[in-house]
């Protein structure tokens, strides 16, 4: 029997077990057409990511927000629904041979390739920067006109063709806010499947200029206190975690 994986865009075929907590449902992969099926191991059990239509074999499945089912699983519980989340929107996005637009067939358990040209197709990622700005004790927080909630959070975006990760952070920061910063520091990744997004997280000094929301992504935002902060975007973002990591005094100072 196999841990089965199912996604509905960004939500998740879950069941309760006998202990009343949500689980993936567990399935005999032998009913189910191989070709269509990507398969991956962690700790020794064996996860199969199955097709959206699939769900209806299941009894007594639920669906769940995948971002939303984080304080629902266990967290590493959680880490396997989002690789299997990202496997899941490589099997959608990758039908046709990108160089001569043939039908895909499956090559691996996490690849396709060309019958035709034979070119092979992996999932891929697309690095992107998050960075937590300092002034003093303050922290630059910010509302993005895509945020579908009134939280703010932090600067971001994606690494563009032909920069470095250094690089990208000051970039973001000047086109997003106009402001300079300097002594841009590593802090932690994340994998961020929504989708297929590598998150590098930085945090940064402010050096110079004027808050102004310069190519138009941001819609509000400003440098707050720990004290007097509006509301925070929640855990398992590392947006998140590095706010935490201010609030908890270990980033930020005079």
């Amino acid at each position: 029997m196999t841990c089965a994986l199912i996604y509905r865009g960004n939500d998740i075929l879950l069941c309760r077990d006998e202990n009343d907590k949500l689980s993936f449902p567990v399935v005999d992969i032998n009913n189910y057409d191989n070709s269509e099926i990507i398969y991956f191991e962690t700790d020794g059990t064996q996860y199969a990511v199955l097709p959206e239509k699939t769900a209806e074999t299941i009894a007594g499945g639920v669906w769940r927000g995948l971002r939303e089912s984080w304080g629902e699983l266990e967290p590493k519980t959680w880490n396997i629904a989002a690789k299997g989340a990202e496997l899941a929107h490589f099997m959608q996005t990758n039908r046709f041979c990108g160089t001569c637009g043939t039908a895909l067939v499956k090559a691996s358990d996490i690849s396709r390739r060309c019958p035709a040209c034979k070119r092979e197709f992996f999932p891929s990622l697309s690095p992107a920067i998050i960075v937590l700005v300092t002034r003093g004790e303050e922290a630059l927080l910010v509302h993005a006109k895509s945020f579908r909630r009134p939280f703010y959070a932090l600067v971001a975006g994606f690494v563009e063709t032909g920069e470095t990760i250094e690089e990208c952070v000051a970039r973001e920061i000047y086109e997003e806010t106009s402001l300079r910063v300097t002594d841009i520091r590593y802090f932690g990744s994340q994998s961020w499947p929504f989708p297929s997004q590598l998150m590098l997280g930085f945090t940064a000094r402010y050096a110079s200029g004027r808050l102004r929301w310069a190519d138009g992504e941001l819609s509000d935002g400003g440098f707050f206190t720990r004290e007097s902060h509006p509301l925070l975007p929640s855990l398992p973002s590392i947006s998140r975690r590095l706010i935490d990591a201010w609030l908890n005094g270990e980033i930020g100072g005079k």
